[in-house]
């Protein structure tokens, strides 16, 4: 696929199967997230893997995370096991801020967007589905000391990898006009 009809055809891929990606996938993958945008090329990310039985372990570690917030029905922690099991392949995409005195934290996690982003792209590109999920177990204290973050780190989000279980839609056409305006002197 060229680069700008996976830039314009992008879409998220929400059901996903088995396979995951293989090993060349993979490493287009994370290639191609490591040449995202990095203001003093602090490269202020890193990736976790998760498939197999990781994505169980992953599901009792968000069980736990909605129980200690209180909130232990039954069915929220059901939900909360199932999560991983969406995918075969869970990739957690970790902010590593660093003290710096011109790239300020801000900076530092949109890099770690941007390499997320070019995962997105890449997986697009090679026709695997993927979609990108956040929600309160991605900032939640617990979760996060089960995934081994230190004290800089934070989620950015979840990604969700696998084999499309069907024909991805269609990306929708925009205006660019709706969201492009010229600016200039008065």
């Amino acid at each position: 696929m060229e680069a700008l009809d996976a830039l314009l055809s992008r879409v998220s891929v929400a059901r996903l199967t088995d396979p995951a990606p293989n090993a060349a996938q993979r490493e287009a993958l994370f290639q191609a997230a490591l040449r995202a945008p990095d203001h003093g090329q602090l490269r202020p990310w890193r990736f976790l893997t998760i498939e197999g039985q990781g994505r169980e372990a992953l599901g009792e570690l968000f069980a736990e995370a909605v129980h200690a917030k209180g909130d232990a029905s039954p069915e929220k922690l059901d939900k909360a096991r199932a999560m991983p099991l969406r995918a075969p392949l869970l990739i957690v995409v970790i902010a590593t801020l660093q003290e710096h005195p011109k790239v300020p934290a801000y900076e530092q996690r949109l890099a770690a967007g941007c390499a997320a982003h070019g995962i997105l792209l890449a997986a697009h590109a090679q026709g695997v589905g993927v979609v990108w999920r956040s929600g309160e177990l991605a900032y939640d204290a617990h979760v996060h000391r089960g995934l081994g973050l230190a004290a800089n780190e934070e989620v950015i989000g979840y990604l969700y990898v696998g084999t499309p279980a069907k024909e991805p839609r269609q990306a929708p056409v925009l205006k660019t006009e709706d969201f492009v305006q010229a600016w200039g002197a008065r």
